[in-house]
């Protein structure tokens, strides 16, 4: 008779999917829902998502800013998401395969938080170089910072349970 399986758990066949599809719905609403509003002369009002941001970067010239900012707010984010998902639904077949992929999945998960360091340095220089305008953050913010957070923690759970278990 098997031994049950810790990774056939009841929580774990809902809560790593769960977990994995609450930090990609978060992350696309971060991207387009504003991740800052700039208030202008208390009348004129422009709400600024990360999409837009990034778009604006390309337009202005700033093509650096463009690419580093498009690279840590999306296709990192989203990379790292998807191959967590790729890992999870995988998880049976080519072990070891799976196991180099989460050990570099982890490396990056260092590098996670970078991601927010830099949309928060964009926010202090943007409220900075507007003098006479007043600068609120968004709903998207929230929801990016909330799906990095998330990534982060079921990175977390599927490496703890990879080292766990040496059959996976």
């Amino acid at each position: 008779m098997n031994k049950p399986d810790s990774r056939d758990s009841p929580h774990l066949k809902w809560l790593i999917p769960a977990l994995l599809a609450i930090a990609a719905i978060s992350l696309f609403l971060g991207w387009v829902l504003p991740f800052f509003v700039v208030t202008r002369f208390w009348i004129f009002e422009d709400a600024v998502s990360a999409i837009r941001g990034i778009l604006i970067l390309f337009e202005e010239g700033e093509y650096f800013l463009f690419v580093i900012i498009g690279f840590f707010t999306v296709v990192f984010p989203s990379s790292k998401i998807a191959l967590l998902a790729v890992i999870w639904w995988n998880r049976r077949s080519a072990a070891q395969t799976i196991r180099r992929l989460q050990i570099w999945v982890s490396h990056l998960g260092k590098w996670s938080m970078l991601d927010v360091f830099v949309v928060a340095l964009l926010l202090v220089f943007i409220r900075t170089a507007t003098g006479a305008a007043e600068m609120t953050v968004g709903i998207g913010l929230y929801l990016f910072s909330a799906a990095i957070l998330l990534s982060q923690a079921t990175s977390g759970i599927i490496d703890r349970l990879l080292q766990t278990d040496l059959t996976w």
